[in-house]
């Protein structure tokens, strides 16, 4: 374990394991909206600005002073804004992954001409933007300052667990270092994002609360590792980060090669529920049924959509499909299962069996998955 985790962990060791999340989209593009910190008036003096070591914060000023100097306040320049021809401004959050790298989300810089960085130390750094992914919405941006104060944060090794508590860092509606606590609610979620017409996979859900600006930020437990990025606010109490899981895989290839491949079935899915288990005879209501299989895509040929469509009060329920049940030996009882494994174990160029309940028989199918294609017009739910 290198020596800035091992440094964490010690300060942090006294206190009980958990975590403090929160999640929200960056702010529209708009003027700088950065709330300034008010210096100490002269006249006050050394004994009333003490503070007894006793009676000072708790357990998360602990994690949050370990890890508030590397997270970081994003500006970004020159953002189009929507129905005119002008550019604006948008604000987000990121925090340092290594000596002289940021992570944060994609659609924070996404459009940028120009991005700033700066520490809550009051340093500001200048930025290129050495990698983005569409798909998980993380982006990596090289700086050329980093305060000796700021060390990387660690991306967590381990899967959250419910009830866990987690701390949401970053800087919403331009407030800088702001923090907020929760509990993760959920794991494996897929988040549907507005204009982006797929799923994000194996996300984490809390109840922190985070609002627009913490977006690109960390969302940590309480040994001040990071189990997520901070992705958008899903409404009232409820917020996504994009999994610690995910990032591990994405963030060294944007840092390595400016991008990141997704594996690609070329399919398009629906969660087997009783309706549509009745519907096609099955003998539980369980796995994935194929609804479309894309012409000439990886699974043109190995896997069958449905042959017909039936409607239940209004809604319709594909008949006839494969439905798959397992990939590569493990389960995917439901689309966010198969999700969440073409993510985290798989590449494209893989080849894997896949089990699945075809004309009431169980057959398995080799399937070489592909790399998923730049976006153009409507994408597939999973794929």
């Amino acid at each position: 374990m290198d020596d800035h985790r091992l440094s964490r962990r010690r300060l942090l060791g006294a206190t009980s394991a958990g975590l403090f999340g929160a999640l929200a989209g960056c702010l529209a593009p708009q003027a700088s909206n950065i709330a300034q910190r008010a210096p100490f008036p002269e006249e006050v003096g050394e004994d009333e600005r003490a503070v007894d070591p006793d009676d000072r914060g708790s357990v998360y000023t602990d994690v949050y002073e370990s890890v508030v100097d590397s997270v970081t306040f994003i500006r970004v320049f020159g953002i189009e804004q929507p129905f005119t021809e002008e550019t604006g401004q948008g604000q987000g959050s990121g925090f340092l992954y290594d000596e002289n790298h940021v992570v944060t989300n994609e659609h924070v810089v996404y459009g940028g001409e120009d991005i700033d960085v700066r520490y809550p130390t009051d340093d500001w750094a200048h930025t290129e933007v050495v990698g983005t992914d569409f798909y998980s919405d993380l982006a990596v941006l090289e700086v050329d300052t980093v305060p000796e104060t700021a060390e990387p944060l660690a991306l967590s090794e381990y899967r959250p667990a419910v009830g866990q508590e987690v701390l949401a860092i970053g800087n919403p509606f331009g407030l800088e270092g702001s923090m907020s606590q929760g509990i993760v609610s959920g794991v494996d979620r897929s988040l549907d994002m507005p204009g982006r017409r797929f799923t994000f996979p194996n996300v984490v859900q809390t109840d922190a609360a985070i609002n627009p600006g913490n977006s690109g930020g960390p969302l940590v437990d309480m040994d001040g590792e990071v189990v997520g990025v901070i992705n958008a606010g899903g409404g009232d109490n409820i917020g996504f980060a994009i999994s610690a899981a995910l990032a591990r895989r994405v963030v060294p290839a944007l840092i390595e090669d400016g991008e990141y491949h997704h594996s690609y079935m070329g399919v398009g899915l629906e969660t087997v529920d009783p309706v549509i288990a009745r519907a096609n005879d099955l003998p539980e209501a369980t796995g994935v049924i194929v609804a479309s299989v894309e012409p000439d895509g990886p699974s043109d040929g190995v896997l069958r959509g449905r042959t017909d469509e039936r409607s239940h009060h209004g809604d319709p329920i594909p008949v006839g499909g494969d439905v798959i049940l397992r990939i590569d030996g493990d389960p995917t009882p439901d689309r966010h299962a198969l999700s969440t494994l073409l993510a985290l174990e798989t590449s494209p160029g893989d080849t894997v069996p896949v089990d699945v309940y075809r004309e009431g028989d169980l057959e398995t199918v080799e399937l070489t998955l592909a790399e998923r294609p730049t976006p153009s017009g409507p994408t597939l739910p999973l794929g």
